[in-house]
């Protein structure tokens, strides 16, 4: 697993936050926020489209995070 890596596009309005650097597909799981999910199905990473126009103080992300411990 590598670090986790935050980048906000300004001009894009879009935040993106990666868990793995893994390949992966995007899936819309409500208005605006997809889940980045390997092919086994693996969550690596999410993003929220038009980020600034959401409530900020009720901003929830739908996703689940396993822990694994460390090797």
């Amino acid at each position: 697993m590598g670090n986790l890596k935050v980048w906000y596009d300004q001009v894009g309005d879009l935040l993106e936050v990666t868990f793995e650097d893994a390949p992966g597909t995007l899936e819309e799981v409500r208005d605006d926020v997809f889940e980045r999910r390997t092919q086994d199905g693996r969550v690596v990473g999410f993003a929220v489209m038009n980020f600034s126009k959401h409530d900020q103080d009720d901003l929830t992300l739908p996703l689940q995070v396993r822990v694994l411990p460390a090797a």
